[in-house]
């Protein structure tokens, strides 16, 4: 069955040409939409009616004399000039206007030119009066500021530590201390709160407080709430009997629990258990294992020129026997990221360690007490042959946390870059020549040839001889010639090859501000 075609009127087409030649900003999508055609069927009708510059225009509304522009005056002024009466009143019919009122505009005109310039004079002064009054409420403004700055300091030289925060109590001395600082502050000029960002107070609770006319205590310790489900004296007597017994008496809550629900009992859950026994201090350890230690981050170390912090690990390299490894260990300047000592082994051992810390000693002339060696926590690293070797040589150990391995973040990111290059052998290693090979020009391409974007994007070699800091000034110059030639191209400033002059190893936290520290690839875990 065919769809009929919709029949429209000519005045129904009418009004929507005329909406859409007045649409101002909207699209004709939009006003095909609001009247819901097609936005073809609103096109063809547009091509179809005469187009707006065949349009009639419409006529301009007529204006009162006394509501024309000065250019429509002087225009009429112009064209009734030399009109006899007859001939000027009938172009007065004509135009609208009294020929008094034509008069009184040429009186207008003529005493402009003589007020013009005491027109301007008042303008000039009332741009001033307002500069003034502008200046004025600015310097207020500025005295106002001056003031609430000189009331925050004074308050926080009166209480030098933040006392506040959501949730923390305060006793009654403290909370009327607090009321008169914010009060003295707020009458020297300082905002409420403003002066309460200060003391780390919320300015809500500082209403709450002064509220009812008289201070009183904080009513949470006062307040004892006891659920109504929890477990009675009874109750709690009875799972410690239970846990005391001879049948459950070397047996932890985790296992309890099940054997209880067995037998078709059920005193609580498992870390109710733990609870009570907390609560009656007899949850001690108690099993063969070692009990857990308290670990503390190891000291924050710095370096300020080569040969003063070193890192070491130990990375697994493939060998061709399936399940087989060699072992790469590799020593690093933190300062310069020099590889300053490597060698391929068969085997992990802290006699190789000792003889390779050796080497580096001696060849790079150092003295007791100069270095700092930090390392993870592995057996090679902390056997006795390693210890005692960088005791007799006045080298100072520094180790990692266990199972912590961004407190060695240097190594790690070195076995991250070696071992992700191109380069990398994607076949295990035939023999341990083949591994010492590869080795080889692998420091070569590391200390020698890659610029390592932590230092300023010079190589380890230059900066471990000293000879980066020209190199930077040389590239600092060249980039403020380039700006120079053409600053068009520069919409911020040239880049900055500044020298880092101090790396850092686990610095210390100083508010929740951190000590700057190069940045690092992300450290990997160990991966064979």
């Amino acid at each position: 069955m065919s769809r009929s075609k919709k029949q429209y009127s000519d005045e129904y087409k009418e009004q929507a040409l005329a909406k859409v030649y007045s649409r101002g900003n909207r699209s004709i999508q939009a006003i095909a939409d609001e009247l819901n055609l097609s936005i073809h069927t609103l096109k063809t009708w547009m091509s179809h009616s005469p187009s707006i510059d065949n349009r009639p225009a419409k006529s301009k509304p007529a204006q009162r004399p006394q509501d024309w522009r000065p250019e429509e005056r002087l225009l009429a002024l112009q064209e009734s000039h030399g009109l006899s009466c007859e001939a000027l009143n009938a172009w007065c019919r004509e135009r609208g206007v009294f020929a008094h009122q034509l008069a009184q505009w040429k009186t207008e005109f003529c005493t402009a030119t003589s007020t013009g310039s005491s027109r301007e004079e008042s303008r000039n002064l009332r741009s001033l009066k307002a500069e003034n009054q502008r200046l004025e409420r600015e310097l207020q403004r500025k005295e106002k500021a001056l003031a609430e700055a000189a009331a925050l300091l004074i308050l926080q030289k009166k209480v030098p530590g933040a006392v506040g925060g959501r949730g923390r109590m305060t006793c009654l001395q403290q909370r009327q201390q607090l009321i008169d600082s914010v009060t003295e502050a707020t009458a020297a000029g300082a905002r409420q709160d403003r002066a309460c960002a200060v003391l780390g107070l919320s300015p809500r609770t500082l209403q709450r407080w002064q509220a009812g006319g008289t201070l009183t205590e904080d009513r949470r310790p006062q307040r004892h709430y006891t659920p109504s489900h929890a477990l009675t004296e009874a109750e709690r007597a009875q799972v410690l009997a239970v846990a005391n017994s001879d049948e459950f008496a070397d047996l932890p809550p985790s296992q309890i629990v099940p054997r209880l629900a067995d037998q078709g009992i059920y005193l609580a859950s498992e870390s109710t258990f733990y609870r009570i026994l907390t609560a009656a201090k007899q949850l001690k350890h108690r099993r063969s294992e070692r009990p857990s230690q308290p670990r503390t981050k190891p000291k924050a170390l710095s370096a300020t020129a080569p040969n003063q912090l070193y890192s070491w690990d130990i990375t697994y390299l493939p060998a061709a026997t399936k399940g087989r490894f060699y072992y790469l260990y590799l020593f690093l300047d933190l300062f310069s990221r020099q590889i300053v000592g490597w060698q391929v082994f068969e085997e992990e051992s802290s006699h190789w360690a000792s003889e390779l810390l050796q080497d580096i000693y001696h060849r790079e002339g150092l003295q007791p007490q100069q270095v700092v060696l930090h390392s993870d926590n592995g057996s090679p690293m902390k056997g006795a042959t390693m210890l005692a070797t960088l005791q007799r040589l006045g080298v100072m150990p520094s180790f990692s946390r266990p199972a912590v391995s961004n407190d060695n973040p240097y190594s790690e990111a070195l076995f991250k870059t070696l071992k992700y290059r191109p380069p990398y052998p994607l076949q295990p290693f035939a023999d341990l020549t083949a591994a010492r090979h590869w080795g080889a020009d692998l420091v070569q391409w590391y200390n020698h040839e890659h610029r390592h974007s932590a230092i300023g994007f010079v190589t380890p070699a230059q900066r471990h001889a000293g000879l980066d800091q020209a190199l930077l000034a040389q590239r600092k110059a060249l980039y403020e010639q380039a700006k120079a030639r053409q600053p068009r191209r520069w919409s911020r400033q040239a880049r900055r090859w500044n020298r880092v002059h101090t790396v850092y190893l686990n610095p210390e936290r100083t508010g929740t501000q951190t000590l700057p520290i190069p940045q690092t690839r992300r450290p990997p875990t160990r991966t064979k």
